[in-house]
């Protein structure tokens, strides 16, 4: 995942390539590293950290910024080159296939475990942000951003003496932040009230990049479905099984309770409908919450995603920093300094102080101190502990590309959900077939 998306920089702004380096170039007094990512809030604070750095060390950091609709293409435009402009770039999860299979991105395997005690690194943000391939043990990229999917609810109506007698009324327990899906559902159909312009529940459906996908693979894994055998690359009769079927048709189903336009809502439309007044209940990312709490204040909470049954799992989100192949080994010994000076604990303690500035530091996700600092850290550090990721192959994004269309034809009512994800299998596997990972 992935928060490649184009407004949310908007709105927390409001508060089979060469693997070798590039032939060194002339020594200069100067030293100074090129870090590129995607124009945001985190990346406000990335410089900050980067100025203290320089104080300590002489060596000058410059964050460059893009927009996120933009980024994806430019980096590995860039990568085409003899020589990249940027010593590190903060990838998505869903590119380390790529940088690690073309040889963009640098082998860290025998020095991040030098740079960092490994058993600091939350498990899940190594696995899904580091490592390639998954279970491997080998490092493309160090964990610099983390994220997942939660949900932020409007807690001045929850907590409303008049709302929460009318819903003990109709459905005889307590209105409360929904455990399940289940609940999710009750609460709501109990907010939707298309005379009075309120909705229960905006959901992350967008067509554009991956917003359905990310939303989706949420009720998906809840249903005890999967994208398909890892190893294998198998997908007919994993992503279109029965789980997987009721999930979409779960999800389908909730589209009756979501604001106009439910039925395609990404990162920014999610956020505008919860903060416009509009829903009760919004998926979308972590990042987006400093933004929330800063506007509401106490009228909004947040919760992690719900249960179905005994399983609770939700969308990985972040990024990593990953050295580039294509720049002098003096440069990624430079960038290489800055990210294992990033990694320390007392660093990562200013970090999470920045607006989004989410770590992997188990020591600090596990602390009183970070739980109580913000009213959404205590769910982000327990949603952490819940994450997945989409397929992080080279292909990815020919796979992305296809889950976004069937999905979105379940949705839109143009195939029943079993048609949907027995065309995504169908389309997963012939991109699997063609680069001759199918077995």
């Amino acid at each position: 995942m992935k928060t490649a998306f184009s407004l949310l920089g908007v709105v927390l702004l409001l508060f089979g390539l060469s693997g070798c380096a590039t032939e060194e170039p002339q020594e200069s007094g100067e030293k100074s590293i090129t870090i590129w990512w995607a124009q945001w809030a985190p990346a406000d604070g990335l410089q900050e950290l980067g100025k203290v750095f320089q104080k300590e060390t002489g060596i000058e950091v410059v964050v460059h910024q893009i927009p996120w609709s933009s980024y994806q293409d430019q980096v590995f435009l860039n990568f085409g080159n003899n020589q990249t402009d940027f010593d590190i770039v903060v990838g998505d999860s869903q590119w380390i296939g790529r940088g690690a299979t073309k040889r963009l991105f640098l082998d860290l395997t025998d020095w991040l475990p030098e740079a960092v005690d490994i058993g600091t690194i939350h498990p899940r943000a190594l696995r899904y942000l580091c490592e390639y391939p998954g279970g491997s043990g080998r490092y493309f990229a160090a964990p610099c951003e983390t994220d997942a999917v939660g949900f932020a609810y409007r807690k001045d109506w929850f907590e409303d003496a008049a709302e929460m007698a009318a819903f003990q009324e109709k459905y005889g327990r307590q209105l409360a932040v929904p455990e399940t899906w289940a609940e999710f559902k009750e609460v709501a159909e109990f907010f939707t009230r298309p005379e009075e312009k309120v909705y229960g529940c905006a959901l992350l459906t967008g067509r554009g990049y991956d917003s359905l996908t990310m939303g989706y693979q949420v009720l998906m894994w809840g249903w005890g479905g999967s994208w398909g055998d890892e190893e294998k690359h198998r997908v007919d009769g994993y992503a279109n099984a029965e789980g997987p079927v009721q999930a979409l048709q779960f999800m389908k189903d909730l589209m009756a309770l979501a604001p106009p336009g439910g039925t395609n809502i990404d990162y920014g439309k999610s956020l505008d409908a919860f903060m416009s007044g509009s829903t009760a209940m919004s998926m979308n990312y972590f990042a987006f919450y400093p933004g929330i709490a800063a506007e509401m204040g106490d009228k909004a909470g947040f919760f992690k995603a719900p249960a179905h049954g005994q399983t609770r799992v939700t969308s990985l989100g972040g990024q990593g920093f990953s050295i580039s192949t294509k720049v002098s080994s003096r440069q990624q010994e430079l960038a290489k300094q800055f990210i294992a000076w990033f990694l320390q604990e007392k660093i990562q303690r200013q970090w999470v102080q920045k607006p989004a500035g989410f770590t992997a530091n188990t020591s600090i996700l596990s602390s009183a101190e970070f739980a109580g600092a913000t009213a959404y850290n205590r769910q982000f550090a327990e949603s952490m502990d819940l994450v997945r990721d989409f397929w992080n192959v080279p292909v990815y994004n020919e796979l992305l590309s296809v889950a976004q269309r069937h999905l979105g034809e379940a949705l839109d009512g143009r195939r029943s959900p079993k048609e949907a994800l027995d065309a995504l299998a169908a389309g997963h596997e012939q991109v699997f077939r063609r680069v001759f990972l199918l077995q």
